[in-house]
């Protein structure tokens, strides 16, 4: 245990603690604007969230990873495969797509579960494809371990959250050694049908663009209504500021109104006057709110403890000896990464507005757990850096 003790990363810890308290009084701010008073206690259940993340945090931090990584990996994947389908059968309906079964969202969830699925066949000394990793049955296979379940998250539909998935598998796959050539390939393929889909929708969304064209070009575009119209937001973003583009502009008042300092916690006009929707000011524009309250050297503090927890999680797959560990680490820190990447960019107007939570900071029970597991994995990489495998 003295030695546990001595490899704990104490920073790493405390910056998420930060973020959580950061997190905490922004839900509070966004939470006491509404006009409903059972979000007034949304900061409270946040808390309660959190010290049951927390348990789970330390419970994961100081087990050894390489003992359970190879028990777990696989059974864990199975699970979140089975609850996937169940969210698709028997999962609640929300804002046009069935991501949620029962209380909890099992995409999030999914996302630890794949990471660690690819850390034991990738990087476990007990993986039974350990001959064939760098070959083209090796990356077959981790195209099909990442593929299921990202298809799955999509049929939902839930492209975000399939999207922040793709760039963790991707690295941990890359520093795996993992047949590069197909990883090339897929990636230049998922490029040029990304920028085929943009190209289409300006096509057919541009001012002057005939019914029957728009129709016949809408035809091959693989999205939904309400994913289009975030897609044409974004490629016009001065158009419709009243409906489809509403959203992401009362987002931009809200962050260039913070100014250098902010207006200081709880005043938020945006949130509080309602001009910023309140079904998303808790959670996907959470940044909005606090942005609009602490300004620009608020939002700088934020996005450096992001940064630090980046950086401390790549020193922790850095340190690392064990594949699997290294593995588990990079792949956890990019997901987060992504997130972070993807929720502070919509809010400004640099990728299209997509559902996706802010770590440690949006109001959220699932992916605050899912987050605050996550780095109990890292830190239980750290601390079993130097650590003999009993």
């Amino acid at each position: 245990m003295t030695a546990k003790l001595r490899n704990f990363d104490y920073l790493s810890f405390a910056v998420m603690i930060a973020l959580i308290a950061i997190g905490t009084v922004s839900v509070w701010s966004a939470g006491n604007a509404r006009t409903e008073a059972v979000f007034h206690g949304t900061w409270l259940r946040n808390l309660a969230t959190a010290a049951f993340g927390l348990v789970l945090y330390l419970a994961i931090a100081f087990s050894d990873y390489r003992r359970w990584l190879g028990l777990v990996a696989a059974p864990a994947y199975c699970l979140a495969l089975a609850l996937l389908v169940a969210v698709l059968i028997f999962g609640s309906e929300q804002f046009g797509g069935r991501r949620w079964l029962w209380f909890f969202q099992p995409s999030e969830i999914s996302k630890l579960c794949v990471i660690a699925m690819i850390a034991w066949l990738y990087g476990g000394e007990d993986s039974p494809i350990a001959g064939v990793r760098r070959t083209f049955r090796g990356f077959l296979i981790a195209a099909a371990v990442v593929g299921l379940p990202a298809l799955l998250i999509l049929k939902e539909p839930d492209l975000g959250t399939a999207l922040t998935l793709i760039p963790a598998a991707v690295v941990m796959l890359v520093v795996a050694g993992v047949w590069r050539r197909g990883l090339v390939t897929i990636l230049a393929g998922g490029g040029i049908a990304a920028l085929m889909v943009l190209g289409a929708v300006y096509e057919a969304e541009r001012p002057g663009v005939a019914r029957e064209r728009r129709d016949k070009i809408m035809r091959f575009v693989p999205l939904r209504d309400h994913q289009v119209r975030r897609v044409k937001t974004f490629l016009f973003q001065d158009e419709d500021q009243t409906g489809a583009g509403y959203n992401l502009r009362q987002a931009k008042i809200a962050i260039g109104s913070g100014g250098f300092s902010g207006k200081g916690i709880g005043k938020s006009d945006s949130s509080h006057l309602k001009y910023l929707p309140q079904a998303v000011s808790m959670n996907d524009f959470i940044f909005c709110v606090y942005a609009e309250e602490t300004g620009f050297i608020g939002s700088l503090v934020l996005l450096a403890l992001f940064g630090t927890l980046l950086v401390l999680g790549c020193r922790a797959a850095f340190l690392s000896a064990d594949g699997g560990g290294r593995l588990l680490a990079l792949g956890v820190s990019t997901l987060v990464f992504a997130h972070v990447y993807v929720n502070v960019a919509m809010s400004i107007g640099v990728v299209p507005i997509t559902g996706l939570p802010l770590p440690f900071i949006s109001s959220g029970r699932t992916f605050l757990i899912t987050a605050m597991c996550g780095f109990g994995v890292i830190q239980s990489v750290t601390i079993h850096r130097e650590v003999k495998k009993r």
